[in-house]
């Protein structure tokens, strides 16, 4: 389902659902619906305005606690990567051994800005990370690098892989609760 600048809703199903058929599935869920659209619609009234506190924040020459614009430009945001690389293959080389009960190999790592994502294992073995992870406490850089790398033996969130990521970081929930609570306004930070 689509909402659409005009306020109409667009409905997307299988090709040979029947209107019937659509017309009740809305009908079941349609406080759900509800109160779905009107969470989000406060969640983008509120990230429009913390935009627009930071935009003033940088305008009036003001800096972000960490000593970066509210607002990151690009000279920054190249900046933070290539201080990112040196940090994130010395953090790897640090936690790899310890994953598994022989260590872990990775083939490459890079480093981005990326929009909704703080890091990527493929099959490959290759490894990214967001270079935004700078701006976070250490530990929560530690834990990505950790989960990414748990992800070298369980390539699913399986049971597992979570037993395998608190073996190595105990504190680990308390790290990916920092990231539900304050990735979004990181990931604004670079007009995300």
């Amino acid at each position: 389902m689509q909402v659409c600048p005009d306020g109409s809703v667009v409905v997307r199903s299988p090709l040979r659902t029947s209107r019937r058929e659509i017309e009740r599935v809305l009908s079941i869920h349609m406080d759900w619906i509800l109160r779905t659209q009107k969470r989000m619609q406060a969640r983008r009234l509120r990230d429009e305005a913390q935009r627009q506190a930071y935009a003033s924040a940088d305008a009036a020459g003001q800096k972000a606690p960490d000593g970066w614009s509210w607002i990151l430009t690009p000279p920054e945001i190249a900046s933070l990567k290539q201080q990112a690389s040196p940090v994130f293959a010395e953090r790897t080389a640090r936690y790899a051994p310890l994953v598994g009960p022989r260590g872990v190999t990775w083939n490459r790592i890079t480093i981005r800005c990326q929009k909704t994502r703080w890091g990527s294992c493929s099959s490959r073995g290759n490894l990214s990370f967001n270079c935004l992870l700078l701006l976070a406490p250490p530990a929560v850089l530690d834990y990505v690098v950790v989960h990414e790398l748990c992800h070298r033996l369980h390539m699913d969130h399986s049971p597992a892989f979570w037993q395998e990521v608190e073996r190595v970081l105990p504190d680990c929930r308390d790290c990916e609760r920092w990231l539900k609570k304050n990735g979004r306004d990181l990931m604004k930070r670079a007009g995300h």
